[in-house]
C-alpha cells in the first residue's frame, strides 16, 4: 500500500507533494510552489512572481506554502500583500493552497474570503480551539510526526472529521506509514479506509 505524503521535502519520494523551494526548478512528480513567509525579498517581490508564473507546470499540484509568520522578520503588511497575491494566484490557476502559519491562525481565518479554491494548513499542530475555528472556516489540516508523540494532538485529531484530514512528514526523517497507522488507531479505523479517505480528500481538494 502506498501511502501519500501531503507535504515533503524529499525529491527521492514521488507518493505525495513536493514543497520546491525558492528558486529551486520543478520535478517530474507532484510539487507545490509558493513564496514562504521567509523568502519574501522586499526588494524584488515582483521577481519573486515572475519565478512562481514560470515555474507552473502540469505537475504543480497546489500554491505554497505561503502565509502568514510572526516569527519571520518580514513586515507583517507585506506578508499579506504576498500571501494575498498568491491567494488570487491559486484562484486563477484553480489550484488549492498549502498554508504555512506561525502564531497568525485569527489572521489566515480572516483571509479565507478571498480564497475560490481549497485551503490548507500543513503541519497543525495547536489545540483543539483553534481546530475548531479552522474546521468552522472550511480549511482542512494537515498533521505531521508530532501525532507520533503528542498526547494533546491526538485527542485534537480524533475529533476532526476524516474528510479535512491529511498527513505528511515535512522536513521530519521518519516513514509517514508510522504516521498513518497511529492515526488508524487514534480513529478506530483500517489503515486501508484511512488511506482510501485521504485519497479521496486530494481529489475533493485537486477538483476545487
Amino acid at each position: 500500500m502506498n501511502f501519500f505524503d501531503f507535504h515533503h521535502h524529499k525529491k527521492n519520494n514521488s507518493c505525495g507533494i513536493y514543497n520546491l523551494n525558492w528558486k529551486s526548478t520543478p520535478t517530474n512528480f507532484p510539487y507545490s510552489i509558493g513564496i514562504h513567509p521567509k523568502d519574501i525579498d522586499t526588494e524584488n517581490i515582483d521577481s519573486q512572481f515572475d519565478w512562481l508564473l514560470s515555474n507552473i507546470t502540469e505537475n504543480c499540484f497546489a500554491i505554497g506554502e505561503c502565509g502568514l509568520d510572526s516569527f519571520v522578520d518580514t513586515d507583517m503588511k507585506i506578508q499579506e500583500e504576498v500571501f494575498l497575491k498568491q491567494i488570487k494566484l491559486a484562484n486563477e490557476i484553480k489550484k488549492p493552497i498549502i498554508i504555512h502559519c506561525v502564531r497568525k491562525f485569527y489572521e489566515v481565518i480572516s483571509f479565507k474570503k478571498y480564497a475560490e479554491q481549497p485551503m490548507i494548513i500543513h503541519g497543525f499542530n495547536k489545540k483543539g480551539s483553534v481546530a475548531e475555528d479552522l474546521l468552522k472556516n472550511n480549511f482542512y489540516l494537515s498533521f505531521g510526526k508530532a501525532v507520533l508523540y503528542n498526547l494533546s494532538l491526538q485527542n485534537t485529531l480524533k475529533m476532526i472529521p476524516l474528510d479535512k484530514i491529511f498527513l505528511e512528514t515535512d522536513n521530519e526523517n521518519f516513514n509517514i506509514e508510522e504516521l498513518y497507522v497511529k492515526v488508524s488507531e487514534l480513529k478506530g479505523i483500517s489503515l486501508e479506509n484511512l488511506n482510501k479517505q485521504i485519497t479521496e480528500n486530494l481529489e475533493t481538494i485537486k477538483n476545487g
